[in-house]
């Protein structure tokens, strides 16, 4: 379409990422080096070029089980202080060349304690890194505490997460797969999360479906949910074009729950065939809150700009439905509230208005 916004220029936008994680994020030049460093012997190739193919193949497998299997070999080279503060620091590098002007990161410290590492120093060895960067002002990054659901670790990591909170934990996660492992069988960490005025996100939604939405929010108090995907089962399209909510998707769409959507790991993980059936041009259209979002930078080759590139191909969105998508996020941002405002008035309306403006005159 000619008028659609060119991946260089989307480079430019000022971006808002809420669904980032950690350990699916590394560059592979520095899981090579970190693997020599560290002894660790795994790896399938250590030409880089290789592993960052590797990595995508292995990932793009439409099974989330199997998307989580590459994620073996990043884990295993974040095992010490230095490793974690270096793969922070250049997470944090990585976004803000991309033009992420705030990001949360997540990841769960509970898959880093072989080294001999105890949970406190694991977060403030991710925590010092991001800080190398968000130090020289071109981003700011909040950290998210994951449990993960197949584990019993979760009530141990919310009481984690309200230690670091004033250091820039701004909330409290679980991921894993979800059959099988309700959101519910963590309900004390949730709620010790909860009465603390904490913030929650839980992935929900994404292999599996309406129950697991239903519970994170009605249940477990979920402000947001990671990925959400899974709401469309209540949506019904009608031969005519008309659309017809169940309760729980309206529930959703009237308070305004944020929706961390990942498209083309939804692709990936199998949730969908290609990016063009994905269900958020009809959830963006029925004005859901809906968020775009990386999920794994690595696995799925991708970038903010890149998937922000690729819906605007796919479904002929242009810089309104991108400065739309940027500003739900920075609303949705576990972030205090004045310095939200600002990052919206001072950064990302006035950045898509230039844009748009460019685009415009060169149209």
């Amino acid at each position: 379409m000619p008028n659609t916004p060119t991946l260089e220029l989307i480079k430019q936008a000022p971006k808002v990422l809420l669904h980032d994680h950690l350990d699916g994020g590394l560059r592979p030049a520095t899981v090579i080096e970190l693997a020599a460093e560290q002894g660790y012997t795994d790896l399938p190739t250590t030409d880089p070029e290789e592993l960052a193919a590797w990595f995508v193949e292995g990932a793009a497998r439409r099974s989330l089980p199997r998307y989580l299997e590459p994620f073996q070999h990043t884990v295993g080279v974040m095992q010490t202080p230095e490793a974690l503060t270096r793969v922070a620091a250049e997470c944090a590098e990585d976004l803000a060349d991309d033009g992420v002007v705030y990001a949360e990161v997540r990841f769960a410290p509970e898959l880093h304690l072989d080294g001999g590492m105890e949970l406190d120093q694991i977060v403030e060895s991710v925590l010092a890194g991001f800080q190398q960067v968000t130090a020289q002002g071109r981003i700011q990054i909040g950290l998210l505490l994951t449990a993960m659901r197949t584990a019993a670790n979760s009530s141990e990591i919310a009481e984690l997460t309200l230690r670091h909170r004033d250091a820039g934990v701004v909330g409290f996660d679980i991921a894993g797969s979800e059959a099988g492992h309700p959101p519910t069988r963590h309900l004390d960490a949730f709620r010790t999360i909860a009465a603390a005025n904490h913030h929650i996100t839980i992935h929900a939604g994404e292999a599996f479906g309406l129950p697991s939405i239903w519970e994170a929010i009605q249940i477990c108090g979920a402000e947001r949910l990671g990925h959400g995907v899974r709401i469309v089962d209540d949506i019904e399209v009608q031969p005519d074009g008309s659309v017809k909510l169940g309760e729980l998707a309206s529930f959703v769409r009237d308070r305004r729950v944020p929706l961390e959507m990942c498209p083309t790991s939804n692709v990936h993980t199998g949730v969908v065939d290609e990016l063009s059936q994905h269900p958020i041009d009809l959830l963006t259209r029925l004005r859901f809150r809906v968020t775009v979002n990386t999920d794994n930078r690595l696995m799925s080759d991708v970038t903010m700009s890149s998937e922000m590139h690729a819906l605007c191909e796919t479904f002929g969105y242009g810089w309104t439905d991108l400065q739309w998508f940027t500003v739900n996020a920075m609303k949705s941002a576990f972030w205090p509230f004045d310095k939200r405002l600002r990052i919206i008035n001072e950064i990302i309306k006035p950045g898509y208005a230039s844009l748009q403006a460019r685009s415009l005159e060169s149209a």
